[in-house]
């Protein structure tokens, strides 16, 4: 059976080739009518256009590359989903590389992508620790846009999350509901993010004439265990405690296996001295799962994901664009933990 090429479906639709090649790389002004007219000609014949080829003989690709460095990170993953779907609907396929936090494997991530003729790439970090961009990223001559939670330093095309709005709002939100002495549990001292956040944190106590204690906003290691144990201390040192703002979803589930072990009632209860509001910062997968359902200020992944995807093919399409630096802000949720 003979191979159904683009010559085939022009003849069919009454139109020229060039005419098909630009309503199957969406280019130029056609009609609806005659758009209608090729695609009913490529159902019929059941063409199938080669993408790659179509790329190779005009030097373009709709290939994206894709580095994630954490497939156990809730956001990074939900980011992924929104950045790919939104690609798709453009058009572009994703490669997806996990280089590990590994320089030489990143680098190795990158020369595949050149390889494979990717357009550009999107790199979903999950650095806490440092602002500083890996040397293989900084050092690429392709279409780079980074996705960051803690913030990134230099000249780079970047998403970023405004974690000290989040911690402000958060606690701001607790203090307008008569809230006194709010703590902060989890995360390390060195983490970018509880930085930013606490920030955010000790000026929203600052306005309202509240104390900062050093003393209430203790880290404890990533696992519900260790936010357990950590809450029951916390709790029995400073029982005049009536909020926590959680750094992590271990801190949120772990903060409120311990309130309850210490007999005192997440959410709204009737005697007022047993209670405690718990609130966060949503990076579960699961999040309304919680019982009670979860108070926390969205991380927005999905708006994420979505600027990432615009960011890139708008510098796909013009590489000479200024560098642009994208700041997402928060929203409250309000659930019946807080």
């Amino acid at each position: 059976m003979k191979k159904v090429n683009i010559t085939d479906v022009a003849k069919l639709a009454k139109v020229s080739v060039s005419t098909v090649s630009l309503v199957l790389r969406q280019k130029g002004q056609i009609s609806e009518a005659t758009t209608e007219k090729v695609h009913a000609a490529i159902s019929e014949l059941g063409y199938v256009h080669n993408v790659a080829a179509a790329n190779l003989r005009s030097n373009t690709s709709n290939l994206i590359g894709l580095i994630i460095d954490d497939f156990n990170d809730t956001f990074s993953i939900k980011v992924m989903t929104s950045l790919v779907r939104n690609l798709e609907l453009q058009g572009y396929m994703v490669f997806l590389c996990q280089p590990m936090n590994d320089e030489l494997k990143l680098r190795h991530c990158l020369k595949s992508f050149l390889q494979q003729g990717v357009a550009g790439v999107v790199y979903i970090s999950n650095e806490t620790l440092s602002r500083n961009v890996p040397a293989p990223v900084s050092e690429s001559h392709l279409p780079i846009v980074i996705v960051s939670r803690s913030g990134i330093e230099g000249e780079h095309d970047i998403i970023e999350y405004d974690n000290r709005e989040a911690g402000n709002s958060l606690t701001r939100y607790l203090i307008e509901h008569g809230h006194r002495n709010i703590a902060y549990l989890g995360g390390n001292k060195k983490c970018l993010i509880r930085q930013a956040r606490l920030h955010g944190y000790h000026y929203a106590l600052e306005q309202y004439g509240l104390l900062f204690r050093e003393e209430w906003v203790p880290e404890c290691e990533e696992s519900t265990f260790a936010a357990s144990a950590a809450v029951c201390e916390l709790l029995k040192r400073y029982n005049n405690i009536t909020a926590i703002l959680c750094h992590s979803p271990s801190a949120i589930i772990g903060c409120i296996n311990g309130a309850h072990r210490l007999g005192r009632t997440v959410g709204k209860d009737i005697f007022v001295s047993q209670q405690i509001s718990v609130a966060g910062f949503e990076d579960m997968m699961h999040i309304n799962l919680t019982s009670p359902s979860l108070t926390f200020v969205s991380l927005s992944s999905e708006e994420t994901g979505y600027e990432a995807a615009s960011l890139i093919i708008k510098k796909i399409k013009d590489p000479a664009q200024a560098v642009q630096r994208i700041i997402i802000s928060s929203q409250l949720i309000l659930r019946e933990s807080a």
